[in-house]
């Protein structure tokens, strides 16, 4: 059952930009993890298999409805006292359930470590809420069975930097291969429901609004895009995989999409018609 959370959090002190790095944020939520189960901990710090986790770079709270956009980059520290959120999604039931106890007691009190700065986390969110798009949960099942089976628009929005593995290289482009076999690979690890026969060669790009981006990790920079991102189903398609594919769209918001999503990339969440229109209608104003 994947899981997106939403922590709450109130820094101590200043936080520094060089400690709000993906890789500062990937080693906050492993000191999580060993608080509860240290040998947990240690084995998803060693591993370099897909893990089950995805991480967004920290937020400030702002008062922005559908936060089609992120921040993946701070030039400037964080005050102590400002409120921010970080959202930790968890692909299967195993993971959740090692940390359940770290959420039931938890202590606003208690300062986690980010850098030289301590973090009270304040409150944690694990259901839908109207201002805060990123929390929620499914079950892989219901994620399926709520599926449409005739809704032939896909549209994403790209909020932290997008890119793929191709061979020895990495690409930006959001091509259809790229994100859909992004996220049928993880469905299919983690869901334990196999999409079998399924093709994509009916989904087509039908509206583009991206741009490159740079993200910081310690020395290391990565290039990807974001923006926002539309496709259709067309021609003559069974409904059943209109169905599946409609849930590996859905499924987006938990597993996001390419490389590093454990480190702040690739966060990914499919917009609904009303978002997709209110969006279209505020470019169309600009131009």
């Amino acid at each position: 059952m994947p899981h997106s959370l939403v922590l709450n959090l109130i820094p101590q002190s200043l936080i520094y930009p060089e400690f709000l790095t993906g890789r500062h944020l990937h080693a906050l939520f492993l000191t999580l993890i060993s608080s509860v189960d240290k040998t947990l901990g240690n084995y998803l710090h060693q591993s370099n298999a897909d893990k089950a986790f995805t991480l967004s770079p920290l937020q400030i709270q702002r008062q922005h409805k559908h936060h089609h956009t992120l921040q993946f980059g701070h030039q400037k520290p964080i005050p102590a006292g400002t409120p921010c959120w970080w959202r930790i999604s968890l692909l299967d039931d195993t993971l959740f359930s090692k940390l359940t106890p770290l959420w039931l007691n938890l202590n606003p009190k208690h300062p986690w470590h980010l850098g030289s700065a301590d973090l009270y986390i304040t409150s944690i969110l694990g259901t839908p809420q109207s201002m805060q798009p990123w929390a929620n949960a499914c079950t892989y099942t219901q994620l399926y069975e709520q599926a449409s089976d005739r809704d032939r628009t896909l549209s994403f929005t790209l909020t932290t930097p997008v890119s793929f593995r191709q061979g020895e290289y990495d690409t930006i482009l959001p091509v259809k291969e790229c994100v859909f076999n992004s996220l049928i690979g993880r469905w299919h690890k983690y869901s334990g429901i196999e999409f079998t026969n399924i093709s994509f060669d009916s989904i087509y790009p039908s509206s583009v609004k991206i741009q490159t981006e740079v993200i910081s990790n310690y020395n290391s920079k990565f290039i990807g895009c974001v923006g926002e991102i539309s496709y259709r189903i067309l021609g003559d398609v069974e409904p059943i995989v209109i169905k599946q594919i409609n849930a590996l769209a859905d499924f987006a918001l938990y597993t996001g999409v390419g490389r590093k999503t454990t480190m702040g990339m690739g966060m990914v969440r499919r917009l609904s018609t009303i978002d997709s229109r209110s969006s279209n209608m505020k470019n169309h104003g600009r131009s």
